[in-house]
Formats: structure tokens, sequence, C-alpha cells
């Protein structure tokens, strides 16, 4: 794990201390530990947990650690390693392998784990013996336990078990698909981001297992939710493959009236590239995880949104009814494009999140925080509901995160691959230009009618036309804009033809 890595999943909170369990190692139980003991569980086992943690006051998590682990530096967390010897069902020919995170540094909170068998839930309990200590310090505590756990499948090939996904720090986890490497975070849920007080950060207090049969091609994963203001049962079945899909479950109850509250959640890095690199003195092209938010609304339009990294908080709300998804997409696939030989960007992942059912009324919510490097994630985006989520009543909300490449909503429409942003010859006038690629707008002939629909919130726009582009096959729309002096323009942009459109919509917020 990367120093990046650590401090992206930094903002845990604190965890309830849970119960001692079964050893995975099958070693005898430590002093004071308790025995195993199975419990019954089904569906209803976490939603009824969390509904009963709603109803009574919040408890403040615990924290405590030996004084070793409680002072432990970045550099000695980082040696202490997981022995994959050690991996849940690493010796049967099951499909899927469970290993886990030790406790300390900015991970102090501690997390119970449970496997589920045949209606049976065991606790697992942690040992020593699990872990390579290296230079860090051994707990003399044979009661530790874990900070999180991450899930290993034969994604890329047959013979080697990948991590797939991990769940480390708050109520945050992140995936892979085939061939990616880690890059943006989803969050069980978000409170008050954005605000101008404190976020609160929700936790995943506890999860539980299902072991998996020998021909499964999914895994099933249980996570219980708290924090201040709400409870939470989730439920997620993870997918490995070309596109990693968690069909995700969420039965929120809240304590207090939310108005507040981020449901689908994600989490993301973005820094500069080519229409925002104002200030930027470095010799990579670009550099974040994700380039954009990608969005089709309940109407049906498939629209794309850049991201930026402002000087300034900003906070974007596209009101909607119903959306069909959102996601914070990475499109820049090609080595050249990041030219970074370490961190790999083109090869992160986009998370796209597909509503199942009747969302309702709200908005898909922006935020873009400013940030000075790429070791912070700055930017979230989740959806809002219109109406206050109530106290004392179950708040349902399902849908699927889909990990991928890429990932066609209308494949018909052309999508944008590029925009950047620079001065126009006459003073104080900004050249903007679109590049599009793909859909009916690729079988076009060069001299074909393409319009250009530009328009602006304020200032005034000249000179929009589309063209073709020899060079790369695709197109390009291209226009300047004089803003309004210190004003704010949101723009909108597509191609279009006497058929209608041919592009998504592009919309961008210029601020001076």
């Amino acid at each position: 794990m990367q120093r990046r890595d650590l401090i992206k999943a930094g903002l845990a909170l604190p965890l309830l201390r849970g119960l001692s369990a079964l050893s995975l190692s099958g070693a005898p139980l430590a002093a004071g530990a308790l025995p195993a003991r199975g419990t019954p569980f089904d569906e209803q086992t976490v939603p009824a947990l969390a509904r009963r943690l709603a109803a009574a006051a919040y408890q403040p998590p615990v924290t405590a650690l030996t004084p070793s682990l409680q002072r432990i530096s970045y550099d000695q967390y980082r040696d202490i390693r997981f022995d994959p010897r050690k991996a849940i069902w690493r010796d049967t020919p099951l499909p899927f392998q469970l290993q886990f995170f030790h406790r300390g540094f900015l991970f102090k909170e501690r997390v119970d784990i449970a496997l589920v068998a045949d209606g049976i839930a065991t606790p697992l309990v942690y040992s020593p013996s699990q872990f390579s200590f290296g230079a860090a310090p051994v707990p003399s505590d044979q009661d530790v336990g874990y900070a999180g756990m991450r899930i290993h499948a034969p994604i890329n090939r047959p013979d080697y078990f990948d991590e797939i996904c991990t769940f480390l720090g708050a109520s945050y986890f992140r995936a892979v698909a085939k061939g990616q490497n880690y890059g943006l975070s989803a969050r069980g849920l978000a409170l008050k981001t954005g605000d101008p007080g404190p976020e609160e950060f929700p936790v995943f207090k506890q999860f539980w297992v299902e072991q998996p049969g020998k021909d499964a091609s999914a895994i099933t994963v249980h996570a219980l939710l708290d924090s201040p203001s709400a409870a939470a049962a989730m439920r997620f079945v993870i997918s490995p493959g070309d596109e990693t899909v968690f069909d995700t479950q969420m039965r929120l109850y809240p304590r207090v009236d939310l108005d507040r509250a981020g449901i689908a959640p994600l989490t993301s890095m973005y820094e500069f590239d080519a229409g925002d690199r104002i200030g930027v003195d470095d010799y990579r092209p670009a550099v974040h995880d994700s380039d954009g938010l990608a969005m089709l609304n309940g109407r049906g339009e498939q629209i794309w949104r850049p991201l930026r990294n402002p000087a300034q908080l900003q906070v974007s709300a596209f009101e909607d009814a119903n959306p069909k998804g959102f996601g914070l997409m990475q499109r820049k696939r090609a080595y050249a494009e990041f030219a970074d030989i370490e961190a790999n960007y083109q090869r992160r992942p986009s998370l796209w999140v597909e509503p199942v059912g009747d969302w309702g009324k709200g908005a898909v919510t922006l935020v873009e925080i400013p940030t000075g490097d790429e070791y912070h994630d700055n930017i979230v985006a989740f959806w809002r509901p219109a109406q206050p989520l109530r106290a004392g009543s179950e708040h349902r909300f399902d849908y699927r995160l889909h990990w991928c490449t890429e990932h066609a909503w209308q494949p018909e429409l052309a999508t944008v691959v590029m925009t950047r942003i620079g001065a126009a010859p006459q003073p104080g006038t900004r050249l903007i230009v679109i590049d599009l690629a793909g859909g009916r707008l690729s079988r076009l002939n060069a001299d074909a009618r393409v319009d250009a629909d530009v328009w602006a919130s304020s200032g005034s726009i000249a000179n929009a036309v589309a063209h073709a582009n020899p060079q790369t096959g695709g197109w390009r729309i291209s226009f300047e804009l004089t803003p309004q002096h210190g004003k704010d323009v949101e723009l909108h942009a597509r191609a279009h033809d006497d058929r209608g459109p041919l592009s998504e919509t592009w919309l961008y917020r210029w601020t001076p």
C-alpha cells in the first residue's frame, strides 16, 4: 500500500470494540478471549441490528491500543503485513479468500468480522501469528482485532488470487476490475459533505462475510454502519471480472432528520489536466484518478461535467428525478496522457452508480475541493434526496456499483474525450475546445452539416462551430467566451444535426 493510499484512507473514525471469536489459524484462544460462539444469521439480522442501534443513544467509539501501536509510524505500519498463508479459505477449492489489516497508525479503530456458513455467523479472533511485523513492535495484547479486510480472487489469471477490493477506514471501500490498479473510493454514506461545518464520517463497525460455494462467481458481504446521526445495514454482492459489480442494498435508519445526506457517495482525486493547468509546474500532462462526472438523468439526457481543481470550494447540484445513473469516470486510458510510470493513472477504474428502483426527486451533487497535491482526495459525488430522511423511519436505497474501464450508456452519442481552455486572440476572451469521439458522429462524412449548440448563463459566446478533426477521426466543438466581469459562467455545449443530438451534453462552470 502506497503512502498516498494510506493518507486517502485515513479519514477513519473510531469503531466500537466487539466480541472476541474463533482464531483464524486454529491456534488456542488467548487468555481472556471468549470461546467461539456461532449465532443464527439471515437477511434480516443486520437490518434488525441497525434499527436497534438507531433507536438507542449513540455511543462514541473506542480507539484504545497498546502504547506501541498507538504511536506507530507510517514506515512501521507498512512493515505489518498479513501472512497470505493464513488467508481464510486458502486451503480450499473456494474461489475467494479473505485477508485482514492490522490496527495502528491512522487505523486505530477496531472492526469486528464474522464468517457466515449454513445460516450461522461465527466471529473471527485476532492473533499476532497472522502477521509479520518487520521493524514494527509485536503487540503483547492477544485481542487487538482488525482494522479492515480485503477480498482476493483470481481475476487476472486463474492461478493467482489478486486483491479485488478492500474495506478500510470509516465507511470507505475500493475495488478494481481486471487489469486495473486502485484509484477512487466508494463510501457507505456521506453526511454534511461540502457544508460549512465539519463533515460527519459514518463507520463500518462490523462485517459478516458469507462463505461462497466452490463454483460461485460472487461473494456476499454484510456491513453494519453507525454514526451520531444514523445507523444503516448494507449488503454487497461482489462479482469480480472485466467489470467488477457491487449489487448494493442499503437500509438507512436516521437518529435525526437528515436533510443533507449523500447516498452512494464516491470519492476521488483530481489535480490538473489540459483545461486546468494555471499555476501547474509538473512534467506530466495530467494527474487525476477521475476526469469527469458523468450522468444519465431521468429524462434520458447523457451529461459530462469535466472536473476542476478550483481556487475555492465549489459545490454543484444537478437536479433530477429518478436518475438512471451517475459516476466519476476516468476516460483517459493511454500512458502518454499521464506519463507516470509509477502511478499509472491510465489504469485507475471508473465507478458508475446505477440506481435500482425509484429514488424520487433530488440532485446529483458534486463537491470540488482545492488541492495542491495528488495525495489527498478532493472530489466527492453523491445523490442527495430532495426531501429530508426522517428520523425513526427506514429508508431504502438499492443500486449497482460498476468498477469499470468505460461504461456505455447511449452508444449512439459521441462522448467528450478532452476539454481544453486557453487565451483567445481578443483580450479578456477565453477559447474553449471540446474534442468528441464515437457514436453516430464518427460515421458522418467530414463535410456533413453538424451544428454546435452552445450557451452561457452570463457573458457572451462567439464563433461557436463544430467540425471534423482529420488527425483523430473525431469531431471538435470550439467557441470563444467573453465572461462578464467577476461572474461565474455556467456553460453548455453539444453537437447536433437535423436528426437530433450527436453528442452527450457538456457542462462546465467557468470561474474568474
